[in-house]
Parts: C-alpha cells; sequence; structure tokens
C-alpha cells in the first residue's frame, strides 16, 4: 500500500497485553501491528509482517472499536513499519476517542500522524528519514556487537536532547547483554532497555 490517505489498513494482528520494552514496559497496552516492511531487519521476530499483501484491511473504524473496547491505557502502532503508510487518519480516530497513541518505528520512511509518543528504533540496513527524528521521545538501539554502539550513537546526536536514550540486546545474541551492561557503566546517558514480555512468555 503506497503512503496516501487511506481508510483502511494491512493489520497483521490487534491485541490487548501490556507493552514489554523501553520507558512504557509494565503498562496495558492494545497493540496494532500494521503489515509491510521494506527493512529487511536479520534478527526481526515478526517477519511473517513483511508483506502487507498476505494480510486482510481493516477499516479506521473497525481499529479504533477493537482498541476502545481493550479500554487500555495506551495504544500502541507497530508493524512491519508502519511509517510506510499515513497514520493520519488512524491516529486522529483513536485520539478523539481519547486514547494516548503512541508510535514504534525504525523511521525508514517521512512521518506522519498525530501522536503523543514516539520510539524511534533505527536500523542501518535502512537509516530513518530526516523527517522523523524532532518527533522522538524515545530511541531504543538494538545491539547485536560493540561495533553497534558507533551506530547509537551518530542517531543520538539526531534526536531532540530531551529523548531518552536506550539500549536494547538483540534477544538471540546473549554475549550483547555484557557489551551493553559494560557500555552503560561507561556512558550514563544511556539506559539498558529489556524485552519483558519474552521473559514473561507472553506478546
Amino acid at each position: 500500500m503506497t503512503k496516501t490517505e487511506v481508510l483502511t489498513y494491512p493489520v497483521v494482528e490487534m491485541f490487548h497485553s501490556v507493552q514489554g520494552e523501553g520507558h512504557w514496559a509494565g503498562t496495558s497496552a492494545f497493540f496494532v501491528r500494521l503489515a509491510g516492511c521494506d527493512v529487511g531487519c536479520w534478527f526481526c521476530d515478526t517477519k511473517e509482517s513483511w508483506n502487507a499483501k498476505r494480510h486482510p484491511q481493516h477499516s479506521v473504524e473497525e481499529i479504533a472499536s477493537a482498541a476502545i473496547a481493550a479500554r487500555p491505557a495506551i495504544a500502541v502502532i507497530t508493524g512491519g513499519e508502519p511509517l510506510l503508510h499515513d497514520l493520519g487518519p488512524l491516529t486522529q480516530a483513536l485520539r478523539s476517542r481519547g486514547l494516548r497513541v503512541q508510535l514504534e518505528t525504525s523511521g525508514a520512511h517521512p512521518f506522519s500522524g498525530h501522536l503523543d509518543w514516539v520510539t524511534l528504533s533505527p536500523k542501518p540496513f535502512k537509516a530513518p528519514h530526516p523527517s522523523v527524528y524532532c518527533h522522538v521521545n524515545e530511541l531504543k538501539v538494538v545491539i547485536t556487537q560493540a561495533q553497534d554502539f558507533a551506530w547509537a550513537e551518530e542517531q543520538a546526536a539526531q534526536v531532540p536532547a530531551s529523548a531518552l536514550r536506550l539500549l536494547q540486546p538483540e534477544w538471540s545474541t546473549p554475549e550483547s547483554q555484557q557489551l551493553i551492561f559494560d557500555y552503560v557503566l561507561q556512558h550514563p546517558q544511556w539506559r539498558v532497555s529489556l524485552q519483558t514480555h519474552k521473559f514473561l512468555g507472553v506478546r
């Protein structure tokens, strides 16, 4: 789907859980996982979301109604790469119903939408679009090897000074945990972020 004004979106899944990562970890959240991604991270744990054509279209009203029915503290739009789509209609519908709306994105496409919180998780495979950086509330960089810290610092230099800076171990690379632990001790502007939902065994 091209980035145009649309009233439907390809949806992989919608579910009510708790936010497992970052600043809002532990918060009741309704997740809307949009389909479509062209970033191609080898460690992606939702590769089934990459091909948007394999997933059904849902109207803005259907998505908003499902979110309201769950009565979450926040609504989280994730993917795939959600910025492949114009998020204006969807985020406006969610916020008009009183929901706080958050975005989880690699930033690989131009920014869109009306958001209360933006989590940028940039990937070196496809760098963020310049329009994304100024909206970032939380920078979350996945670390697999020591060389990734240079990428993290490069990205940190482009987000607002107020943005939280988080380093997250890649789940299938245990050695990344020690790398991050040691780095944060020497660079206190960064924090450690863990995927707590995986430890809990929930989505």
